[in-house]
């Protein structure tokens, strides 16, 4: 006979237990909350990241805003698209502007009045200048703004080119409007794939730095590939990559050994010489 209480049956309580936490971390729902969370969190910062970027381009130095004032050799001017730059000339002269022009796309993130000193200094040897202004100063953005120029001066024959960022896109301008370019030209640049001019006769010149180390050395090369096989290459040596403009040092740049005045000097003889040698009826 069995002694002693006895303990009551408990009912069946279909194998769940009760009071333990859940060992993976919560329930499914809090998981996703979490993770829209951490990803809502990494698109603000990136947004955050890209205005501060767009928002902070390369200035002009006190120069490059002391070369936008007329004088008596060239006359400056601007519009909503463009900053053009035209030697002065009078009404009652004989001389006439050299043809073709230039238009002149800025680097990436660079502020067009960067440019000034250079536009300058070519319009002083006879030439009409246009510095494009880009959509948030990206190349990218603005890549058939040539267009605008050609239209509006639709009389005149225009070269093109680019520094850094901005030449990979006058090359793409370029290669779809052949029969309206007469030239192009790259600082511290190159063509790729989609500005593929190697099947055309277009006279074609890029001049680098020495002491260049923004620019990417491999692409530079392989876009030797996608130009005229009568291109002419040229270095300015002691220069660097950010004197082809007037902002100041860039970050990851090398030291240039010569001033920015003698780099910009060298450049505007190569490109004008350049020039020169395009004929006259060369992009109608």
């Amino acid at each position: 006979m069995l002694t002693g209480s006895k303990a009551p049956i408990q009912p069946f309580d279909s194998g769940k237990r009760r009071g333990r936490p859940n060992k993976t971390g919560g329930t499914p729902r809090r998981k996703g909350r979490l993770i829209l969370t951490i990803v809502l969190v990494l698109v603000l910062v990136l947004i955050a990241a890209a205005v501060v970027y767009v928002s902070t381009p390369y200035k002009p130095s006190e120069e490059a805003l002391a070369a936008l004032k007329s004088d008596d050799a060239v006359a400056v001017s601007q519009t909503d698209d463009w900053i053009e730059f035209e030697p002065a000339i009078g009404s009652d002269s004989t001389v006439a502007v050299k043809q073709p022009g230039v238009i002149f796309y800025p680097g990436g993130r660079v502020k067009p009045e960067v440019y000034a000193p250079f536009a300058r200094d070519l319009a002083a040897t006879g030439r009409h200048v246009v510095v494009v202004k880009m959509p948030f100063n990206f190349a990218f953005l603005g890549q058939n703004e040539a267009e605008k120029v050609q239209d509006k001066y639709p009389d005149e024959t225009f070269a093109i080119g680019g520094h850094s960022l901005g030449g990979p896109f006058a090359a793409r301008y370029a290669v779809e409007h052949t029969d309206r370019i007469a030239g192009i030209f790259f600082l511290a640049s190159y063509a790729e794939g989609k500005g593929d001019l190697s099947k055309t006769q277009m006279p074609a010149l890029s001049i680098t730095a020495s002491e260049d180390q923004v620019l990417k050395r491999e692409s530079y090369e392989e876009g030797r590939g996608y130009l005229p096989a009568n291109a002419q290459y040229e270095v300015i040596e002691g220069g660097n990559h950010g004197h082809f403009g007037s902002y100041g040092e860039q970050g990851g740049d090398g030291k240039a050994s010569i001033p920015e005045a003698q780099q910009r000097e060298q450049t505007v003889t190569l490109i004008s010489t350049w020039l020169d040698a395009i004929p006259a009826e060369a992009g109608q």
